[in-house]
Parts: structure tokens; sequence; C-alpha cells
């Protein structure tokens, strides 16, 4: 690992601290930035974000910088970890300070609200020329934290950079693939969140493993066929950043989208579902955007769009379980998606 390279990484959540940490025990220098000089500055007296990671000890080389042009000030990389919604606002923000031949990652996960655009769309519009990098993959802050094994894959356009981004972050214990489709990568890593919410539902209103299976693999079906519309690589939605993120989303503990489910297949209303995570959950604003795209491809994704519809409170979790049942008996694959 190159010890002078130098990241920004911008978010202070749970996702941004863990990253934080793993790069600076990686031997990189790492500022951390946060919209909330306060909590930043608790976390620099403590050493802990109590928040969000309470069990891990930041390394003390890790610096906090409330002042976002301070954050980013002759880094070699900015690396973006906030909830989707922010996503732009912080572009915007980090565009006329960003230094000219620094590069732009960023792990989160989701589309533009509003609009079902991609992630990396706003990054080329808003920093045109700047080389952008996705991470995602299957891995929950808090283990990454603790240290323990992750894989997660770095798509990029450029492939050296996607290997620059890759070697900051491979450790012993983190390992960091590589790819260049960052459009399947990001689908991959919004469109789980909407199929975490489903097996969430299932799995609280007690309908068993068999369930679970059928939804994370006809959930992968509908994946695939939305990756295909929109020229996404098969092999990356097979990989890490989409089944690999798909089963553990919808099978783990930690998974906020499917403790949302959950809840809500136990009859919790929406909004107080919602408030006893107190994060954001990202399948919530990711299945509108997923079926703005399936509609514009001309798709039909039941699983996503009775999701949409209990969010909506169109349908109840055992109204769109039976709907779901009720459909008509058809292939398992279109016979032209392996090709």
């Amino acid at each position: 690992m190159t010890a002078r390279a130098t990241v920004a990484v911008l978010g202070a959540g749970s996702w941004g601290t863990a990253l934080a940490a793993l790069l600076c025990g990686n031997g990189v220098s790492v500022r951390l930035w946060g919209r909330d000089p306060a909590a930043l500055a608790e976390l620099a007296r403590t050493r802990r974000n109590a928040r969000y990671l309470p069990d891990t000890e930041l390394p003390r080389a890790l610096a906090f910088e409330p002042d976002l042009a301070g954050a980013v000030r002759d880094a070699d990389v900015a690396l973006i970890a906030v909830p989707s919604h922010a996503f732009r606002e912080v572009l915007d923000d980090v565009s006329p300070r960003l230094p000219h031949r620094a590069g732009v990652a960023w792990a989160t996960k989701g589309f533009e609200p509003g609009t079902g655009r991609f992630l990396h769309e706003l990054v080329a519009e808003r920093l045109p020329g700047t080389p952008p990098a996705v991470i995602t993959g299957p891995s929950f802050a808090r283990e990454v934290a603790a240290g323990m094994p992750t894989a997660v894959t770095v798509h990029a356009g450029d492939d050296a950079f996607a290997h620059r981004v890759a070697e900051l972050l491979h450790t012993r214990t983190f390992r960091a693939y590589t790819g260049n489709d960052m459009l399947g990568a990001e689908l991959g890593g919004a469109m789980k969140n909407v199929l975490a919410v489903a097996t969430g539902v299932a799995d609280g209103m007690g309908l068993g493993l068999n369930a679970r299976a059928g939804l994370i693999t006809r959930g992968m079906n509908e994946m695939l066929r939305l990756g295909a519309a929109l020229g996404a690589k098969a092999q990356t939605l097979m990989g890490l950043a989409g089944l690999g993120d798909l089963v553990l989303t919808c099978t783990g503990e930690l998974s906020r989208n499917h403790r949302f489910g959950v809840a809500l297949g136990r009859g919790v209303p929406l909004g107080q579902a919602l408030a006893e995570i107190g994060q954001v959950v990202e399948g919530t604003v990711a299945a509108d955007e997923v079926m703005r795209l399936a509609q514009r491809h001309g798709l039909d994704l039941p699983i996503s769009q009775h999701v949409q519809a209990v969010l909506h409170g169109e349908m109840t979790p055992s109204d769109a379980l039976h709907s779901l049942l009720a459909r008509e008996r058809k292939p398992e694959y279109p016979e032209h998606l392996f090709r």
C-alpha cells in the first residue's frame, strides 16, 4: 500500500466511518468529513462513532475535518459515502473544491431520487474528466469495522483507476476486486435493497425459508432482466455487486432493508417501522426508481412492483402475497437472457 496517498472520505455515518478506519489502518492518510461539526468533534474526542459503530475504536491517525475544502485539499481520491438522496448535493459542493488531479469514488448504493438516474451519470455530468469508480458488494459496515473478512468490487471506466482504488482498500481481511461495468455494479447495489424489503416482509409474515429462497432467486431474475435491458453485464450481476450483495441484504440480520421489511410483515405501520430502524432505508426510495426504469423498458418485475405497492399503501403484505402466488405459470427465464 502507498502510505503517501491521501483520501478524503465524505460522510461520517456507519459506512464512511468504517471505510475511513480501514483506509487509515492500511497506511493511507485519511480525512473524514461530515456535515455536523459538533458530531465530528465528538468523534475526534472519543475516537468512537457512538451512534453507528460504538464498538469500534477509531485509529489515532484518522483526521476529522469539518471544512469540505480542507478535507479534499491535496486529496488523491474523494470517497463519497452518503445516502443516495444526499449524493447530488455533496457532488455539487465538492465539484469546485476537488483538486484537478483527484479521482472520485463512492460507496453510496441507490439511484438519484425522482429521476432513476445512476450515480455515475451524475458524476460524469458534474465532474467531467474526473476518474470515477464505484465501490460495492456484500459489506456490512459493522463487520468491516471489526476487521471481519469481506469481499467487494470496484468498477470504473478506467482500469488503472479501478486498480488504484482497489489497492487503497485491499487488506488481509478486505479483498477488493475490480471490474469495468459501473452501470451493472450500481444496479445490483441499488436493486438488492428493494428485494431485501420483499424477503423481510416474507420473513415477518412467517412464510418460511422456502419462500425466502424463492424470492431471492426470482428477485435475481428481475435484476438480470432489468440489467439486460439497460446494457449491464450479466457476470457483474452474478458476482459480488449483484448476487453477493443480494444474498447478504436479504438474509443478514444487520440489513436495514430486511429488518424494515420484517416489521412491515409483522403489521408494523410504515412510519413506525422506519422510525424503529433509525437510519436511511434505501429500498423505500429505490423501489420507485426500479419501477420507473422497468416501465421505461416495458418490463414486468412483479416482486419489485409489489414492494412499491406495499410501500405506497396500495396493498397490504397479505394482498401482495396472494397476488404474487396467483400469477400465471411461465418459463423460469426468457430464452434470450443468457445468449
